[in-house]
């Protein structure tokens, strides 16, 4: 048997050998900060008073005191965890630019790049006694500025003033957001305390934050199992539902659903916002339209579709709401074309779907296809006029008493229509709409909306009864964008057909009486579009 000892530089056969570095370690050593007491004490030295932060309360401050107060509502007596998340690693030590949970974001109006590693907690009290009269109060554990005489203040390349900026104190914190603000390093005890058999319940937004989560399951093994409140043996089918539905809303399962639901109805302040991110996007749709010279002219057009819009999102708003589809001729049937490495060629189509976050993080979702010269062919002509008459068959059905399946359904009729009058069905309409046929899906194998709002696709985890079955009220947001995508080498169409693919997509707020197109100031219809382009053009 060998000798399992490890070898170090303390072994006689390798002395004078150099040290073993760990390999967590090993980022330091491109570092040159000097490292004397001396210099610890003159950076921190010699500095005048900080001027304070201009801080003022967040615009979604009262509506997001609505919404956590309806979400204390749906759990009584537990304690509610939801983390911003952490800064994400991109390359080594590079981070990728910081955006907070959208659980975060909407429960305290933060947006933009902050707050990285902060904590809402809504503790449980006293039926009645909480915040606005919930049964919570909410507290924000943050990491606030550090003080100038630390090592955080010049040397942590992720939270010190020196390489990031001055942070907000805890003060600026409930200022901002009208929340009480502690340190972070309070957390732990925070989330602790009467945890366990008989007493508080901990729940955690899952997929937040692996560390938060980590402590969360850490504090409730320490704390030990919930008690049984109940044996099964002997329960009606009716009370034994019922004790399964209350063990449900005692899971992170059901506060990752419940935060998901409360995003399906938008408040004014919401709406407002998504007025401004689909303004913003149509604004940057005109800008690609006066670039489409200098994209044919470039090697990778579509490149310079996607960086033209990026640019004014980025200029206009937070970033973009996602990655930027704009696919040029064969690519645009190719749903989810980012690469935008393709040429940009006259006489075919491109397919720009693209939305603007604004600093709330509100986000717009918006697709038009454009004829590259500014005229439509025939063929393209007839593509896109199927594609728009089953937008506007789903328009027709998004009214409040609704179900939200039936927006697909009516521009599913339309297409199954148009592709039987061109001879590409093998079968009938009615047949192919039949569960059992769906041939017409070949050409549109996407949904026709999904909900809108903080995530591009928002409210994901909400019920399918709330959703997919759910019943369409004033104030919910989401998209009609039907298309239809003919493949290059698709032998089941002319080839007059192949390689077109084209999606019109709109913002749609459902209202008290009908609907409201919040993308309707974009061009639609073949002749407008071109008309628009034309004038953009000169």
């Amino acid at each position: 048997m060998t000798d399992a000892t490890p070898v170090t530089s303390e072994t006689p056969e390798h002395a004078g050998a150099p040290e073993a570095q760990d390999l967590a370690a090993r980022g330091s050593n491109r570092s040159q900060r000097p490292d004397s007491d001396v210099f610890k004490a003159f950076i921190t030295s010699g500095w005048a008073p900080r001027a304070a932060l201009d801080v003022e309360p967040l615009p979604a401050a009262p509506y997001t005191a609505a919404r956590r107060a309806a979400l204390s509502a749906r759990f009584p007596g537990a304690r509610l965890v939801v983390p911003a998340g952490p800064l994400k690693t991109r390359s080594n030590d590079t981070d990728y630019r910081f955006r907070p949970h959208s659980a975060f974001a909407h429960l305290t109006g933060y947006g933009t790049d902050q707050e990285p590693d902060a904590v809402l907690v809504l503790h449980p009290v006293e039926p009645g006694t909480g915040d606005d009269g919930s049964d919570h109060h909410a507290v924000l554990y943050v990491r606030p500025l550090a003080a100038r005489d630390t090592e955080e203040f010049y040397a942590d390349a992720r939270y010190g003033e020196f390489w990031v900026g001055a942070r907000p104190s805890l003060d600026d914190v409930t200022t901002a957001t009208g929340i009480e603000a502690r340190h972070v390093d309070e957390l732990r005890d925070a989330l602790a305390k009467d945890v366990g058999p008989g007493g508080v319940t901990l729940l955690v937004v899952a997929g937040a934050d692996e560390a938060v989560e980590a402590l969360v399951e850490a504090i409730r093994a320490e704390a030990g199992a919930e008690e049984e409140s109940a044996e099964e043996q002997g329960l009606t089918d009716e009370e034994w539902v019922a004790r399964a539905e209350a063990a449900y809303r005692r899971t992170d399962a059901a506060l990752v659903e419940a935060v998901s639901e409360l995003r399906l109805v938008k408040d004014a302040h919401e709406v407002e916002q998504m007025r401004e991110a689909v303004a913003a996007t149509i604004a940057g749709f005109e800008e690609v339209v006066r670039n489409l010279a200098r994209a044919t002219a470039h090697r990778r057009g579509e490149r310079v579709i996607e960086t033209t819009f990026d640019a004014h999102a980025r200029l206009e708003g937070n970033t973009v709401g996602y990655e930027t589809i704009a696919a040029a001729g064969e690519h645009a049937t190719t749903l989810h074309w980012i690469r935008n490495d393709g040429v940009v060629r006259a006489g075919e189509l491109v397919l720009l779907d693209a939305g603007v976050e604004v600093d709330s993080l509100y986000t717009a979702d918006i697709t038009r296809t454009l004829p590259v010269d500014g005229e439509y062919t025939d063929v393209q002509r007839r593509v896109y006029q199927a594609v728009l008459d089953a937008a506007d068959a789903a328009f027709a059905v998004a009214v409040p008493g609704a179900r939200f399946r039936d927006v697909h359904a009516a521009a599913m009729e339309v297409i199954a229509a148009r592709l039987e009058e061109w001879g590409l069905l093998p079968v009938t309409a009615a047949e192919s709409l039949s569960p059992e046929g769906q041939q017409h899906r070949r050409w549109m194998v996407h949904g026709t909306s999904h909900h809108l709002g903080l995530d591009v696709h928002d409210c994901a985890q909400a019920r399918r009864e709330l959703y997919l079955d759910g019943v369409l009220e004033p104030g919910m947001v989401f998209t009609i964008e039907p298309g239809l995508y003919f493949k290059a080498d698709d032998l089941a169409v002319p080839e007059e057909y192949r390689g077109i693919g084209v999606r019109i997509e709109d913002d749609v707020l459902v209202t008290a009486d009908g609907n409201e197109n919040l993308s309707a100031a974009l061009p639609r219809r073949p002749e407008d579009v071109e008309a628009w382009m034309a004038r953009l053009r000169g």
